[in-house]
């Protein structure tokens, strides 16, 4: 079967983790699910960190995703077609860089996207956009004539709101002004200060600033944010508010310069698990754009690099 039937190959290169799935068989016909069972066989499902993946050298990230196919794959096995949706791909140059190289090397189709660009055809949709929530934040779409636009992702020190990262940032800074006020500590005060061990509000700044990598370090202390929620704190509730009226306003950005926004797919590691984040981001959206439906992802996205793959067959 390895040898005779075309293999797809997709990859999702997560922040942290990495997803590659290759299958085997032809397109499906007209009228015929791209997920049915008898046009799809697996191949490979493998899983590994995205340590050393280096996406703004193109070299090197090629031949770091080379090396992940050739791990993968049975022996023997070859792609026929190879396509990718990588974090930290910000740009269309640097997207079509690492597909040249990365051509170079396996000699099939190969395609280079943003992670956020499989969100998409991994929902089975042919347009939309795509939005993220997880450490960070970021959405993306197409114009009617092709071309991608990609809005947010910023990182966590000037951007990312909406993300965990960026919602421990702003309970940080609504925090810091409420001490200022002179205002009691709060239920997100003491979860804070209990999260990152410190002994009052303003030393938070300080173990905010001695973080190595910020979106990860302050991004894992999201919970304590929902948690102070649940506890009935107002600037919990107020700073997630905010963070889905920041989400809803990256659709906005994009239906602004001409991006259909008829259905935004939702994924993340933050907006699909916690519903106060969610409920948030669905009703400001539905406030700002009342034709947009978002839609929570339900597969992994590296169905949508399959997906890719195996258009270019």
């Amino acid at each position: 079967m390895q040898d005779s039937t075309p293999i797809a190959v997709g990859i999702d290169v997560g922040g942290t983790k990495t997803h590659l799935r290759a299958e085997a068989g032809g397109n499906p016909g007209p009228g015929q699910s791209a997920v049915a069972d008898h046009v799809r066989m697996s191949v490979a499902d493998h899983v590994r960190t995205s340590r050393g993946w280096r996406p703004h050298d193109p070299l090197s990230a090629a031949a770091w995703l080379a090396a992940l196919i050739d791990e993968a794959l049975p022996q023997g096995a070859r792609p026929a077609a190879v396509a990718v949706g990588g974090h930290a791909c910000e740009t269309p140059r640097q997207c079509e860089e690492i597909r040249s190289a990365l051509h170079t090397l396996l000699g099939v189709p190969c395609l280079v996207v943003g992670d956020a660009e499989l969100l998409v055809p991994a929902a089975g949709l042919d347009k939309g956009v795509g939005l993220v929530a997880g450490t960070g934040s970021v959405a993306v779409g197409r114009l009617p004539g092709g071309d991608t636009l990609q809005v947010g992702g910023w990182g966590a020190v000037l951007g990312d709101e909406g993300g965990s990262a960026g919602l421990v940032r702003e309970a940080a800074r609504a925090l810091w002004a409420a001490h200022d006020r002179g205002d009691p500590p709060d239920a997100l005060a003491a979860r804070l200060i209990a999260a990152f061990d410190v002994p009052e509000v303003p030393a938070l700044g300080a173990a905010l600033e001695s973080a190595t990598r910020p979106s990860a370090e302050w991004g894992r202390h999201a919970p304590s944010v929902f948690a102070a929620a649940e506890d009935g704190s107002p600037l919990a509730r107020r700073v997630i508010a905010e963070g889905g009226r920041a989400l809803a306003s990256l659709v906005v950005r994009l239906a602004g310069r001409g991006v259909p926004v008829d259905d935004v797919v939702v994924a993340g590691s933050t907006v699909l698990v916690q519903p106060a984040l969610y409920e948030a981001f669905a009703e400001a959206l539905a406030e700002a754009l009342p034709s947009a439906r978002p839609r929570p992802l339900r597969v992994p996205p590296v169905e949508g690099a399959v997906a890719l793959a195996r258009s270019l067959q």
